[in-house]
């Protein structure tokens, strides 16, 4: 339609203000015209082929949040999808295992049964009480150091597993530095399954490596040889680049260079991930993954976020130079899904987040920052319980565990009697302790239903009745205050961790993207839980109820609804 010239306009307008005035009746009958509005945004309406779940080890809701602005890659493009800022591992036992366990089952780690990274079994048929959450203990070979690695641990489903029980086609393909982040995501059916051990990426006791998984043996093994310079610092990242004492050495400065050759060096740093990205491209194709009707998963769990966590905090130059190349990493295997033309949809979530080292925080104004008393260790309440009990076990320590996850367990050869006095006297040194928040045993715990409202609002004993297994957490529990650290004391290499029921490890982001989606943020706690849901219902997976602790969540802003 032609626009009028400007002297007709302006008579119409005349004539119109005109008849307003001399007949307000006429004006007062006539309905004003409706406002026109924006067109309902587009949803997409056909399920995606591959889902790719995204794990960035202790990556916070305050990581995320200090420096979303800064992300201009992969993560950047992500915020243009459904961001959930303060999605929440609404358990106590915030580390690796438990985390990632209900990242694609949709149940708490009080179901999945993996209640820490270690547990301790007093009564298990060898020397070494511990075991590793994602060990085959059974298996002569294996130790809770050097273990013989198996998803038998794991009690739920992964969503790979329950969509290869609907079609047995689907692909279900996990990377990952660590073994225990690629089992918890994949579950009991991995058709492709990696993580770093020594040298290389190693998968299950048995299974040859695929040709994708020997050439990018053979390329890090050349980047490790050549070494390399520091990592370039981003001009944003000026403000945290300064020194902290932590004891003896310091942290904040540190840049990354490669010595050639050193493959630890190559492991614990931000090249990690650029590699685990390198495998999970190579899978793509050889698998191949999204080429067929059958939606497949590849879950790709990056690592150096948390190494780079525990060996400096994550309030120095080193941690914002990890978040400038995760963003790149991300934005490098978002390229590639692109160029292979898969349609695909992306969740991001953590398994935990982190505190930072406390030496630093105390700088930073928290007065209460500390590390954990010894005399909350294992060594130290064994000796003091003992001293008041008058209970010596016949061999082995009196307790076990303490410190990291907060379970504690008794020794095996104690009678009924010595264990009732033992956890009597042990809960109530616990709660005489200025660094103990909480102390429960395991039958207050047995009688505690996790509740279904939002995480933010759970008591604490609630938090932890959400990662207690009875057949596999400890007679008791301890739960430390804000602020302090497990870990007696800081070492190269091992400064800062997590662990706590406390916001700063429970809260972690959750984004979801697909090509063609309306961006959304919802600032509303909604939990890891609801993933698993939440991506079944993209394409088309119903099960019963019950299946899952969580809860389908609707990441199609507009009148679509993503969860029917």
């Amino acid at each position: 339609m032609r626009l009028p010239n400007l002297p007709m306009a302006f008579s119409s307008l005349a004539v119109v203000l005109a008849l307003g005035a001399a007949a307000p009746a006429f004006a007062q009958d006539t309905a004003p015209a409706a406002p026109a509005q924006a067109p309902a945004p587009a949803a997409p309406t056909t399920p995606p082929r591959l889902i790719v779940a995204i794990s960035v080890d202790q990556y916070s809701a305050d990581l995320f949040q200090q420096y979303r602005e800064r992300y201009t890659k992969g993560l950047a493009r992500l915020l243009q999808g459904t961001v959930f800022p303060s999605g929440f591992q609404s358990h106590a036992a915030t580390e690796t295992c438990p985390g990632h366990s209900t990242l694609l089952t949709g149940v708490h780690p009080n179901r999945t049964g993996i209640i820490a990274n270690n547990w301790f079994v007093p009564g298990i048929g060898r020397d070494d009480k511990q075991v590793y959450c994602s060990e085959d203990e059974t298996n002569p070979k294996s130790t809770s150091e050097d273990s013989v690695i198996s998803p038998d641990h794991l009690k739920a489903p992964t969503l790979g597993d329950l969509l290869k029980k609907k079609n047995p086609a689907t692909l279900n393909v996990a990377v990952s530095a660590k073994d225990r982040a690629v089992v918890m995501m994949s579950g009991h059916t991995a058709d492709a399954a990696y993580w770093l051990k020594g040298k290389g990426f190693t998968s299950f006791e048995g299974r040859k490596l695929s040709p994708a998984a020997l050439a990018e043996n053979k390329a890090l093994a050349a980047k490790v040889a050549a070494g390399a310079a520091e990592l370039p610092v981003p001009g944003w990242c000026g403000d945290v680049d300064r020194p902290t004492d932590v004891g003896g050495f310091t942290i904040g400065t540190y840049r990354f260079p490669l010595k050639a050759g050193d493959m630890k060096g190559f492991s614990n740093s931000p090249r990690m991930d650029e590699a685990t990205t390198d495998l999970a491209i190579r899978l793509l194709d050889e698998m191949p993954l999204g080429k067929d009707d059958v939606p497949d998963v590849l879950s790709v769990s990056y690592s150096a976020t948390d190494k780079v966590g525990h060996a400096y905090g994550n309030e120095g130059v080193e941690m914002c130079i990890q978040m400038n190349v995760l963003d790149q990493t991300i934005g490098t295997l978002l390229g590639a899904l692109d160029a292979r033309g898969l349609d695909y949809v992306v969740m991001l979530s953590a398994d935990h987040g982190g505190a930072d080292a406390p030496e630093r925080m105390k700088l930073q104004g928290v007065p209460d920052a500390a590390r954990l008393d010894p005399s909350l260790t294992d060594e130290g309440l064994s000796a003091s319980v003992s001293k008041v009990t008058r209970i010596t076990p016949k061999s082995g320590p009196l307790l076990y565990g303490a410190g990291g996850s907060g379970d504690i367990w008794l020794n095996a050869g104690l009678t009924p009697a010595q264990r009732r006095k033992v956890i009597a006297e042990l809960v109530r040194q616990l709660k005489a302790n200025p660094q103990i928040s909480g102390a429960y045993t395991a039958e207050e715990l047995k009688k505690v239903k996790v509740p279904s409202g939002h995480p933010q609002d759970w008591s604490e004993i609630e938090i932890v009745a959400a990662s207690f297994d009875p057949t596999r957490s400890g007679d008791v529990l301890m739960m430390t205050k804000r602020a302090v650290v497990p870990g007696t004391k800081a070492v190269p290499g091992y400064t800062a961790t997590h662990g706590s029921p406390w916001d700063y490890d429970r809260r972690v982001p959750m984004l979801f993207w697909r090509k063609g989606q309306v961006r959304m943020e919802q600032a509303q706690p909604v939990e890891t839980v609801d993933i698993a849901p939440t991506l079944a219902a993209l394409v088309g997976l119903s099960e019963p109820a019950g299946t899952w602790d969580g809860r389908c969540l609707d990441i199609y802003a507009g009148e679509s609804d993503s969860c029917s």
